[in-house]
């Protein structure tokens, strides 16, 4: 996908790009790229898998959710800054925080925040459960990329979740995933209201937004230890 058919395939998402957002967009595969000759970011390297499989990727969220409703986002395991830092060039209205495990990946996001300029983003080097602890119910969209199985990514990122707020993770395959999670969700006081599903353009690789809505506050005892909630479902 190059860039001409990455602005026409997100006229599919109601996404209109400025002429500052494409060059924000431009940067951020440079600098990617450029990064990632020292530090192992992404095994996705090419500029037309960057733009299908990152970015475009990345903006499907808009299928769940009005970004123009919501304020707060924060994305958890965000790795490169997928979704989140994408979504905060694109909806540059929104107040995004970053959480991931990795120093380097932080160091990367701070100077992709500073040479574009990027205000109200905020970078957090924790492990998700850590910070869902100390930021429990402050968010509007938590959302999180193929960063573990749903049971376990829901336990760490719905104490994030504001009441009546989402979670919506990303995920490819989800139909087990979903079944083995369920009881977790209704522990934590969710339900999940849709999932979507499609496919990538060029390549067709299933994707799901499995949209799952936080109907009350999540019992303290939540999250537990990444350890425990591996070993023991809820």
């Amino acid at each position: 996908m190059n860039k001409e058919q990455f602005e026409e395939a997100i006229t599919s998402l109601n996404i209109k790009l400025t002429e500052q957002q494409k060059e924000q967009l431009e940067k951020y595969y440079e600098l990617l790229i450029e990064w990632n000759q020292k530090f192992n970011l992404t095994r996705i390297t090419e500029k037309s898998e960057v733009y299908l499989k990152h970015f475009y990727d990345s903006l499907t969220l808009n299928k769940a959710i009005d970004f123009n409703t919501i304020e707060t986002v924060c994305d958890i395991g965000t790795g490169a800054g997928f979704p989140g830092l994408v979504l905060k060039i694109v909806f540059p209205h929104l107040k995004v925080t970053l959480v991931d495990s990795l120093q380097k990946r932080i160091n990367f996001l701070d100077e992709i925040i500073r040479i574009l300029g990027l205000k109200e983003v905020y970078t957090v080097h924790s492990r998700g459960e850590d910070y869902a602890r100390i930021h429990r119910e402050e968010y509007d969209l938590v959302t999180s990329r193929a960063v573990a199985e749903l049971r376990i990514i829901s336990e760490i990122c719905i104490p994030l979740v504001k009441e009546k707020g989402y979670f919506i993770p990303m995920k490819a395959n989800i139909n087990e995933e979903l079944e083995q999670a369920s009881s977790t969700l209704n522990k934590l006081n969710a339900t999940v209201e849709q999932v979507i599903t499609f496919y990538l353009p060029k390549e067709n690789s299933i994707r799901n937004l499995v949209k799952i809505k936080k109907e009350s506050k999540t019992d303290k005892k939540y999250p537990r230890s990444v350890d425990k909630i591996k070993k023991i479902a809820l």
